[in-house]
């Protein structure tokens, strides 16, 4: 069994404010969790410590129900894949993926069936006698979540493992990292990255870090749940603008009524008035609040509120394309088409259906959305 508890855990390092801020997660059997953040939220680091690579200041780890904090990083049972492959550039592929077993004094015919194995899960039977220098990037990392594999481990960490593949070998080596998630038995899976698309396609669940100038959350759990969860349902602003690509649309509005389950709102600058179904009951009129709308939920036709914008630039993707528009509240993105016909300057209206926004109260705090119909806002 390879559950994993983290009990009120926080790193410092001397006299400097805590990296990572009083941290309470459990992380089921087989689960696939996925640390997400921007550079320097601290993801590494809780990685890390759940490795035993890195002290815990104050809290404590269970491992499989076994307290971890004095455990060394050896017996705890875990495999980890890092960023930088970390393969021995003297050995062959086979030694690399077997030199784990070997200090652990495995019988030859072990090593040899569990590197074989290994090697037929990965697709690197043809490569187990050649060198890393004559490996390609993706070909490497393959060896080092090879490595990984042999030990049969109950929690494997992967710490950012594409950050080196070009975007090619990114997608590929993810789709092989989420088939071989199927083949880990009971195993749990910590997953470190910043890359959201890694995040949302891989996760069973995202934990998701706080981080900039925030420096009472810094290192704290701003949200975690289901990628879907995340992404419909942001609590808070920060957690809406890094989920999502191209990010969440902001806009400074003022309440102007209040229904049941209904918001109508004006802009700041521009002055449209624009209705958002969340629920407003803590919520008084005249009060600064902030619209987020994302650029896929917009529209370039239909009936319904809309705003008028100006549009700068066009990004033609081929399946689809970003329309960058200024508006006196600032700049927008939407979804469309890729052959939607728009040229710079040209003046249109974008539709802003009521489902699709979001609100944040001056703390950046989300308003609970009363409801959602992706069905009617898809771009």
């Amino acid at each position: 069994m390879a559950t994993i508890r983290l009990t009120n855990v926080q790193k410092s390092y001397g006299d400097h404010p805590p990296v990572i801020r009083r941290v309470n997660l459990d992380i089921a059997q087989h689960e696939f969790c996925v640390f997400l953040g921007p550079s320097g939220c601290g993801k590494s680091t809780l990685l890390r410590m759940i490795a035993g690579l890195e002290d815990l200041s104050e809290g404590e780890l269970h491992i499989g129900g076994r307290l971890m904090n004095d455990v060394p990083s050896a017996k705890r049972g875990v495999a980890m894949v890092f960023q930088s492959y970390a393969l021995f550039p003297h050995m062959t592929v086979f030694d690399n993926m077997a030199f784990g077993l070997k200090l652990a004094k495995q019988p030859k015919d072990v090593i040899e069936s569990k590197v074989r194995e290994a090697a037929r899960i990965l697709q690197l039977e043809d490569f187990l006698q050649r060198y890393p220098k004559a490996l390609s990037g993706g070909q490497r990392q393959r060896v080092a979540i090879g490595r990984a594999i042999v030990r049969e481990p109950g929690v494997f960490l992967f710490d950012e493992p594409l950050s080196n593949l070009d975007a090619a070998l990114r997608g590929q080596t993810r789709v092989e990292i989420a088939r071989l998630h199927q083949r880990f038995a009971n195993a749990s899976v910590v997953y470190v990255t910043h890359d959201q698309v890694e995040a949302m396609t891989l996760a069973d669940r995202i934990v998701l870090l706080h981080a900039g100038a925030d420096a009472e959350r810094f290192g704290s759990i701003a949200q975690t749940g289901a990628p879907l969860e995340l992404y419909h349902h942001p609590k808070s602003r920060f957690v809406a603008g890094f989920i999502g690509s191209p990010r969440m649309n902001f806009v400074d509005a003022v309440v102007d009524s209040i229904e049941p389950g209904r918001v109508a709102v004006t802009l700041a600058q521009g002055g449209e008035r624009l209705s958002v179904h969340v629920d407003g009951q803590r919520l008084q009129r005249g009060q600064a609040v902030t619209l987020g709308v994302r650029p896929e939920h917009l529209r370039l036709d239909g009936d319904g509120q809309f705003i008028q914008c100006v549009t700068v630039l066009s990004e033609r993707l081929g399946e689809h394309s970003y329309i960058h528009a200024d508006h006196a509240a600032g700049s927008l993105v939407a979804k469309a088409p890729g052959d939607t016909p728009i040229e710079s300057g040209e003046r249109i209206r974008i539709h802003v259906p009521p489902s699709a926004c979001h609100l944040f109260d001056a703390d950046g705090v989300a308003l609970r959305r009363s409801t959602f119909e992706p069905e009617r806002v898809a771009a």
